[in-house]
């Protein structure tokens, strides 16, 4: 059981209460955190002070004096002034992850929202009332705005939520769980949709992704490298103890235990191939550098997941501080830069499938052996070559650009929502990639028979060759592409 607002959570600590794996709840202290803080802006309130976002407009409107009696409406328009994202909607899981992310933040007691807004925001996640959030409108700055508008449009009735995988009325959801919509009070509003939870989201299930591919990837070149020939002298710890970045260290110890009593490896012992090409020999210098990236994306990632993100905030009964909590700039760099390195373990893994079909060192070219009248495995790797290349268009940092907002009061954004988004993107043409080269590592392992490769390697061949024969002459191979996909994404190999 794990406690919001009191609690740390983890990457994997979200993952598992999205997927209803780890209980959630709001322990004493939480609800007296929560309670404190809301009657903290009550107190700000009736001294008469003026502050931002609880007796004033908002943006450029913060020099506007609100009444207390406006105070409500004034919430109620802010979100619904808000609510203009556009394009197609975020997987639900995506926005389940958003709401996760809310809920503990607020919960830390210094969003000055109230305890029935925060156990309604449990009770959709319980009910499975999982809001429709638009993927684009976002700049990453005030936060989330725009997403955020419509995760919690469902709190006032409105929007539109998830019911059976199809996009119902909000208003028709609530009726059949007999709930009645909310009212808020002061600061609510600009509590639930100043934040990063949008950009957090898609931090948290990149990373559920990027780790994963990054040790596919590892197993696709091990595998590349057994069909190739190649040498294993390149992963020898001696090697990454001079040079000890750890995720290059990380990827040579996995290397050696994929290619751990190869036969296909001991050839190289009274061979006369002097050195593999950089796609073969580099891979712990290339895939470390990705795994570096990971690994730093996650711990800020795991920061931010701990962090209050709105703004103004309240720190007691007589001080609220309107600062830059809400900034996205601090995730939207380490997201473009594991963007680029996601993006490389496609490019170095579609130049070793591009070795593979050279028909060097005993392979046949296009790793068939009538070619000519079959062009074997010849555009599977255009595939490949045009995911890269896609990928690449999507590696411009989003975070290097601003555009002003908000009639100039916010004039510095971090487009960091966009960030994230690509940075989903890129995984996703990864999968596509390394399918691509697991499928012609396992054709290559044909032509090396009968020797044997290590016993994981094997293994993983077999799992390949569970969906897709050895192909003798050309068929419908855009099918099997598929079915090592459905393999990758299942996550059915060995890693």
């Amino acid at each position: 059981m794990k406690s919001y607002g009191t609690d740390r959570f983890s990457v994997q600590d979200i993952l598992n209460i999205a997927a209803g794996k780890t209980k959630t709840s709001l322990n004493k202290e939480t609800i007296k955190l929560i309670k404190k803080s809301q009657n903290n802006v009550r107190k700000i309130v009736d001294s008469e002070q003026t502050v931002y976002g609880i007796n004033t407009g908002f943006g450029p409107l913060c020099d506007v004096k609100i009444s207390e009696e406006e105070t409500a409406r004034l919430q109620h328009n802010l979100i619904i002034s808000h609510a203009v994202g556009v394009g197609n909607p975020i997987d639900k899981e995506l926005s389940k992850i958003m709401m996760i992310c809310k809920i503990h933040a607020l919960s830390k007691g210094f969003s000055g929202v109230s305890q029935d807004v925060v156990e309604r925001l449990l009770l959709m996640l319980e009910k499975d009332i999982i809001p429709v959030v638009p993927e684009q409108g976002s700049v990453g700055a005030s936060g989330d705005l725009a997403p955020l508008s419509h995760l919690v449009l469902p709190l006032l009735g409105l929007g539109k939520v998830w019911e059976n995988g199809k996009i119902a009325e909000t208003s028709k959801i609530l009726r059949k769980h007999q709930l009645k919509p909310l009212k808020l009070g002061a600061k609510e509003g600009l509590g639930l949709i100043n934040g990063t939870q949008f950009i957090l989201a898609h931090a948290i299930k990149g990373l559920e992704k990027f780790e994963y591919l990054l040790d596919l990837a590892d197993l696709a070149a091990a595998m590349s490298l057994e069909a190739y020939r190649g040498s294993g002298s390149p992963f020898r710890k001696e090697l990454h103890e001079i040079r000890p970045f750890a995720g290059s260290k990380k990827t040579a110890e996995r290397m050696r235990k994929f290619l751990k009593n190869s036969e296909n490896l001991k050839s190289h012992e009274f061979c006369d191939r002097v050195q593999d090409p950089y796609s073969m020999r580099c891979v712990p210098q290339v895939h470390g550098a990705s795994r570096n990236a990971c690994e730093h994306l996650k711990n800020l990632t795991e920061t931010e997941i701990n962090s209050v993100t709105d703004n103004p905030i309240i720190l007691n009964e007589k001080e609220s501080v309107s600062g830059g909590n809400f900034h996205g700039q601090l995730l939207a760099l380490p997201l473009d830069y594991a963007t680029f390195a996601a993006a490389e373990l496609g490019n170095i893994s579609d130049r070793r499938s591009y070795l593979l079909l050279e028909g060097k060192f005993g392979l046949p070219r296009l790793l068939t052996e009538s070619s000519g009248l079959n062009s074997g495995f010849m555009i599977p790797q255009y595939t490949s070559a045009a995911l890269v290349t896609e990928n690449k268009t999507l590696c411009f940092p989003a975070s290097a650009d601003s555009v002003p907002t908000s009639l100039g009061q916010e004039d510095h954004v971090s487009m960091g929502s966009i960030s994230g988004r690509k940075f989903n993107q890129v995984l996703g043409n990864l999968e596509k990639i390394l399918a691509i080269e697991l499928m012609f590592a396992a054709q290559g392992l044909e032509f090396r028979r009968p020797a044997k490769c290590s016993k994981i390697v094997e293994e993983n061949y077999e799992i390949i060759r569970s969906k897709v024969k050895k192909l003798e002459d050309d068929r419908l191979i855009g099918e099997d592409v598929l079915a090592v996909l459905d393999l990758v994404k299942e996550r059915e190999f060995l890693v």
